[in-house]
C-alpha cells in the first residue's frame, strides 16, 4: 500500500469512528426519550441498515450501557449509563443544594456569586448568580479559570495535600496573568497558609485587573473540600476592607452548602 493510500485508508477508519460514535450516542437518545426501542425502530430513527443498528446495540450491550427488556427483542438503557452518570451527580449535587443560598448570597453581599470545583488543574464554575450592583454581565459557568490567580482556585488548592498541589501547580504553570498575579511559589504558599488559617480566600487584581473577589470552601459528607463559594466584584467597591467586613456572611453560606450535602461538622 502507498503512503497516500495508508493515509487514506486512515483517515477513512477515524471518519467511520466518528461517525459510529455519533451514531451510537444516538441511539441512547432515542432509548431515552422512548423508554424502549426494537432494532427496526432504532434503525428507522439513525436511517441505517438493520444489521448496523443490530451491530451498535450488540456493541453497546456489551457495555452494559443498553440491555435487552424481557423477550420481546426491544431494547432500554442499561444500569452502565448509571455507573456513568456518577461521576457527574456529585456536581449536580453541589449545583442544586447550592442554588438557593447562592441566591441569597448575591442578594446580601449584593455581587456576583459563584460556586466552582477542581477540574484537572483548572477551577470550573458551576453556576452563577448576579447580584443587584453588579456591574458586567459576564458569565464564568463552564469556564476553567487558573487556580493560582483566582479566589475559588486558591480556596481548593488550600486544602489539597502539599504534593497533590505540587502536582497541579507544575501541570498549570504560574502563569502572570495581571501585574498583581502571584507567580512565585514561596508567596503562594505563604497565601495559601493564610487562606487555611482564617477560612477564606481574597485575590485583588490577580486574576483580571480591577476585579477582586473572596472565596470560602464547600465541604462534602467526608469533610473534604468539594467546592468553593466566591463573591466578586469591581476593586473599587469590593475593596479588602469591604470583602474583610463582609467575609463572614459568605463563610457561614459556604457551610450552609456543607450541611445541606450531609456535612455535620
Amino acid at each position: 500500500m502507498s503512503n497516500h493510500s495508508a493515509v487514506a485508508d486512515s483517515a477513512g477508519q477515524a471518519a467511520g469512528g466518528v461517525q459510529s460514535v455519533d451514531r451510537a450516542v444516538s441511539v441512547l437518545e432515542i432509548l431515552a426519550q422512548r423508554g424502549e426501542a426494537g432494532v427496526s425502530e432504532v434503525a428507522a430513527e439513525i436511517d441505517v441498515h438493520k444489521s448496523t443498528a443490530f451491530r451498535l446495540l450488540g456493541a453497546l450491550e456489551a457495555r452494559g450501557l443498553v440491555e435487552q427488556a424481557g423477550e420481546r427483542g426491544k431494547y432500554r438503557l442499561g444500569f452502565g449509563i448509571v455507573r456513568l452518570a456518577g461521576a457527574v451527580t456529585d456536581r449536580t449535587d453541589i449545583t442544586q443544594h447550592s442554588r438557593p443560598v447562592c441566591e441569597r448570597l448575591a442578594e446580601e453581599l449584593g455581587e456576583t456569586v459563584n460556586i466552582a470545583v477542581l477540574e484537572s488543574h483548572y477551577a470550573i464554575n458551576l453556576y452563577q448568580v448576579r447580584g443587584p450592583g453588579a456591574v458586567t454581565a459576564h458569565n464564568w459557568v463552564g469556564q476553567l479559570t487558573p487556580l493560582h490567580a483566582t479566589s475559588s482556585g486558591k480556596v481548593l488548592l488550600a486544602q489539597l495535600p502539599a504534593k497533590r498541589r505540587a502536582e497541579l501547580l507544575a501541570a498549570a504553570g504560574l502563569e502572570k496573568l495581571t501585574p498583581d498575579t502571584l507567580t512565585s511559589k514561596t508567596r503562594l504558599e505563604k497565601d495559601l497558609a493564610e487562606v487555611r488559617e482564617r477560612g477564606y480566600s481574597m485575590t485583588q487584581g490577580e486574576f483580571e485587573i480591577g476585579l477582586n473577589a473572596m472565596a470560602a470552601p464547600v465541604r462534602g459528607r467526608d469533610g473534604k473540600v468539594v467546592a468553593a463559594v466566591s463573591a466578586s466584584g469591581p476593586g473599587y467597591r469590593f475593596t479588602e476592607e469591604r470583602m474583610r467586613e463582609l467575609a463572614p456572611i459568605l463563610v457561614s453560606g459556604a457551610d450552609e452548602i456543607s450541611h445541606r450535602l450531609g456535612y455535620l461538622g
